[in-house]
């Protein structure tokens, strides 16, 4: 009987890091459906939603007796400027979807694992891998199956368009973590992020907190702990050992946890084209899984 490889201490680390990775992208997937469900503007929902979910992560860190700080100056000069990118990224993810609807304004936001590929050897003096190259043209192909029909001009258009603006800033903000701010936990990091957004953007709010109903509270409530404190704390923790490509390729899950919820919740009927773009998509993440969990990637 052949006795089993124990696996080090890395391997570990890694195959939760995947665990935390895949926990996010279902929390994510249903982060989508507020857009529509909340009567607000898109940019009033990204400022609620981020100051409720950085008072949880302070609440969070304060009851483990975490330290708050950070270790230097130019750790608060990122902690801004990651603040600045997620929160432009957060107001244009709602807003693509707010336009184009949850299916097509995740479905333009998912070009980000293919921007990643692209982006990030500039950060790491590297090049990008024949693995990663072709899996993110099967994301590709699966996105344009994905997309209805639409005509240029329109709302949808604008809203796809949104919707790729928003993938650029989540892809510079995954490549900008993972490279200068990895070494603070996920709820740390996301309280900083959460907390600069919040402030960022309040100045632009529309609906002021008076004027907002009991039920948009309570889904904003929803949105802000369960949907965005908790995935993005996990996801920045899985980037401590899984590379930023590889986050992006494995987040391309998302999708259809999204349009599942959106099925069960919106009444979105996704066709045959949509079914097949999103095997696509799947089989692409589920390789990437498959690829760190044997140690290739």
């Amino acid at each position: 009987m052949m006795k089993s490889i124990p696996q080090t201490p890395y391997l570990k680390a890694e195959r939760q890091s995947l665990l935390y990775l895949h926990i996010a992208v279902f929390l994510f997937g249903g982060t989508a459906l507020f857009s529509k469900l909340i009567g607000l503007p898109a940019l009033d929902i990204t400022v609620y939603r981020t100051g409720i979910a950085a008072i949880a992560l302070f609440f969070l860190l304060t009851l483990q007796k975490k330290k708050l700080t950070l270790a230097s100056l130019k750790d608060y000069g990122i902690a801004i400027l990651l603040g600045g990118v997620v929160g432009i990224h957060w107001v244009t993810y709602f807003t693509g979807m707010q336009m184009a609807g949850v299916t097509v304004g995740m479905i333009a936001f998912f070009t980000y694992p293919v921007i990643t590929v692209f982006i990030e050897p500039f950060f790491n003096k590297s090049t990008p891998k024949i693995k990663d190259m072709v899996t993110a043209f099967v994301v590709i192909i699966g996105i344009v199956l994905l997309i209805p029909e639409i005509s240029f001009g329109n709302q949808i258009t604008v809203g796809i368009v949104t919707g790729v603006i928003s993938a650029v800033f989540f892809a510079l903000r995954n490549i900008l973590h993972k490279n200068y701010f990895s070494h603070y936990s996920g709820p740390h990091t996301m309280l900083y992020q959460t907390l600069v957004a919040c402030l960022m953007l309040c100045l632009f709010v529309e609906v002021g907190p008076m004027h907002v109903t009991e039920s948009d509270w309570l889904l904003l409530l929803l949105v802000g702990i369960v949907f965005t404190a908790t995935p993005h704390a996990l996801f920045a923790s899985s980037l401590r050992c899984l590379s930023a490509t590889t986050a992006g390729l494995i987040s391309c899950l998302q999708p259809l946890y999204g349009s599942v919820l959106a099925v069960i919740l919106l009444q979105e009927r996704p066709d045959f084209l949509t079914i097949v773009g999103g095997l696509l998509v799947i089989s692409a993440a589920i390789f990437e899984t498959w690829s760190v969990s044997k140690g290739r990637h």
